[in-house]
């Protein structure tokens, strides 16, 4: 009974035991930093880039000291504010072409006032 006892904790440890992720693991996480450079996350949105790098550099040290289900964590947070940066550029961007064409609409109507007058409304 002890030797069966024994096999199933054996069994049941390697069960719980984290496999190591492969090196695929890090191609999303690259891929979605690059996309964040591509919009303009280092522009508009430096500190989440920072951190979506830190996080990914950590994640590659986690492998090294095969802390793997510290390295799928920190992969999906890099990942996750790489995502950040995306939006918050995106919004940014936005938000500069509505304060532009702002400006333009004013100017646009100022010239209208200036050329009719207050009939202008």
């Amino acid at each position: 009974m002890k030797p069966i006892l024994i096999s199933i904790v054996c069994f049941l440890l390697a069960a719980c035991a984290t496999a190591q992720p492969g090196p695929e693991v890090f191609d999303s996480a690259d891929e979605a930093i690059l996309a964040a450079e591509a919009a303009g996350g280092d522009e508009f949105a430096p500190v989440e880039m920072r951190f979506a790098r830190e996080k990914l550099a950590s994640a590659r040290l986690g492998m090294e000291k095969q802390k793997y289900e510290v390295v799928v964590y920190l992969v999906e947070e890099s990942e996750i504010n790489s995502e950040l940066a995306i939006a918050k550029s995106r919004t940014a961007k936005s938000r500069r072409m509505v304060n532009e064409l702002r400006k333009s609409n004013e100017e646009l109507e100022a010239s209208l006032r200036a050329t009719f007058g207050d009939e202008f409304k």
